[in-house]
């Protein structure tokens, strides 16, 4: 039994972690229950539900705690300084990581916590005597995190063990990524039956219809099934609740925090630590230095500076530049990176900069912890929309959800972001692709982005992004050596 809860990378011991009814996502675990009596109220249901949300503010949710995706795409650069990680995370932004680097399992064994615990809920709430329609909820919301931390899964490891049950089979190997996408399609279409289509108060923050028909679409565009996604996000448009935020860079500061663009965000105390309520996702990249906001890591590259079109406002609110004052704030940076870096043959190659998208205002660091990452955008759905109703022939309607998301940027300015007008299919997928790199700049999206369209050995190749290898992360060799190496190992990372 232990050996494969370790294979799993999930603690069967008999300790839950849970957290409080009261502002359910940012208030932290609140103490321990024994397995074998909780959850079996109608108050422990809604603890044990909390718990799974909670496993979205583990540092290492965030992809192990280092926004990998991001480093690795073409968008942004290991940062910090240049000897900080550099032996495990600098190999990233070159693709020369391996399968023994610790992030990778990290990121592995928090994503399937959060599934352990969305299973507990799944198998026990059932048997509970309780409001009926609050257990339909509570089993709604549990399905809809484990779709995605399987999604997440999925996406990074092709094959990985599928289990819905807090007893699966001991003997489990890789499940085929095809029953895994089954699973995720599944556990959505349920959660979509009986979330809430809104939330007010102490409950905002919590899976809604419109994250999961939203969530729904993200997967059904991965998939390559058009028609599908183009419905469910649509879904999420006709339903009137959602929007743009008027100012570009609301849509991921404090301002907007549960505002009209947020789908679904993760929602965090100003507070270092996660028994505090904190979230470090933004703290690790905050600017390091002066103020001393963070660390400083997934730094924005020249490529992505240059490559938004002359006047978009996006890049002042994507990028922090060395001299720039934010909330009355002057960035100065970090006296150990160098402000400029070049090449042997004295090319500029990169700058000192940082991700404005988590910035909070303040001087110090507990602030950072503050920041709600956004899961999904309100801009990502109109996008998805637009590529998919692109993809099924429906050019004009993808053109007008496109140029929605180019007005919010242009903001009333007609002499900057022209709209697009073209309905040629292949020249229509390549402005919505540039479309979505500029207004979903180091939000994670860029290297899926780039796999799924199949443009990753194009834009990544000189990066050393190798095809028939780097499309999946291996699997990290503890789970390997745990399962006496039964397993095999992704192609190209043998």
């Amino acid at each position: 039994m232990k050996s494969f809860l370790k294979i799993v990378s999930i603690s069967f011991l008999l300790l839950t972690s849970v957290s409080s009814c009261e502002d359910f996502l940012n208030r932290p675990p609140q103490g321990a229950l024994t397995q074998s009596n909780f959850p079996s109220t109608a108050d422990d249901a809604l603890l044990a539900t909390n718990a799974v949300y909670n496993t979205l503010r583990h540092s290492t949710y965030n992809q192990g705690l280092f926004p990998l995706l991001d480093i690795m795409s073409d968008d942004a650069h290991k940062g910090s300084n240049p000897d900080d990680a550099a032996s495990n995370i600098t190999p990233y932004d070159k693709f020369q990581h391996i399968s023994t680097e610790g992030t990778l399992a990290n990121w592995w064994n928090t994503l399937y916590l959060g599934v352990k615990r969305a299973n507990v809920v799944t198998e026990k709430l059932p048997s509970i005597e309780m409001d009926a329609d609050k257990k339909a909820r509570y089993m709604a919301e549990a399905k809809f995190l484990r779709a995605l931390f399987y999604f997440d899964l999925v996406r990074a490891w092709g094959d990985v063990p599928l289990f819905t049950s807090t007893l699966p089979d001991l003997e489990m190997g890789r499940t085929p990524a095809a029953q895994v996408y089954t699973q995720i399609e599944t556990d959505l279409l349920d959660a979509i039956e009986d979330l809430p289509l809104q939330y007010t108060g102490n409950d905002l923050g919590r899976a809604t219809k419109g994250a999961a028909r939203a969530l729904l679409a993200r997967v059904y565009l991965f998939k390559k099934d058009y028609q599908k996604a183009a419905d469910y996000a649509l879904l999420v448009i006709n339903s009137e609740l959602y929007g743009l935020e008027p100012n570009f860079e609301d849509a991921n500061s404090i301002a907007g925090e549960h505002g009209i663009e947020s789908v679904f965000e993760v929602g965090a105390y100003g507070e270092e630590g996660l028994e505090n309520g904190g979230n470090q996702y933004a703290n690790v990249q905050g600017v390091r230095g002066t103020p001393n906001r963070g660390w400083g890591f997934n730094r924005p590259s020249l490529n992505l500076i240059n490559s938004f079109e002359t006047g978009d406002p996006r890049k002042e609110a994507t990028v922090i530049f060395l001299g720039e004052i934010l909330d009355g704030v002057t960035i100065l940076g970090d006296g150990k990176t160098l402000d400029q870096t070049f090449d042997g043959s004295g090319n500029l190659i990169e700058i000192e900069c940082y991700n404005q998208k988590v910035w909070t205002p303040g001087q110090t660091v507990p602030p950072s912890f503050g920041h709600n990452r956004r899961l999904i955008r309100y801009a990502d759905v109109l996008l998805m929309a637009a590529e998919a109703l692109n993809e099924i022939n429906q050019p004009a309607l993808a053109l007008d959800y496109l140029e929605d998301v180019r007005a919010r940027a242009r903001n009333a300015n007609a002499s900057i972001l022209p709209k697009i007008t073209t309905t040629d299919k292949a020249l229509l997928r390549a402005a919505i692709l540039n479309e979505r790199r500029h207004e979903l700049a180091l939000e994670g999206f860029r290297f899926w982005d780039l796999l799924r369209t199949g443009k990753a050995v194009e834009v990544l190749g000189t990066l050393g992004f190798t095809q028939g290898k780097h499309e999946l992360f291996p699997i990290p060799q503890v789970e390997l050596d745990l399962t006496g190496n039964k397993w095999a190992q992704n192609p190209g990372w043998e």
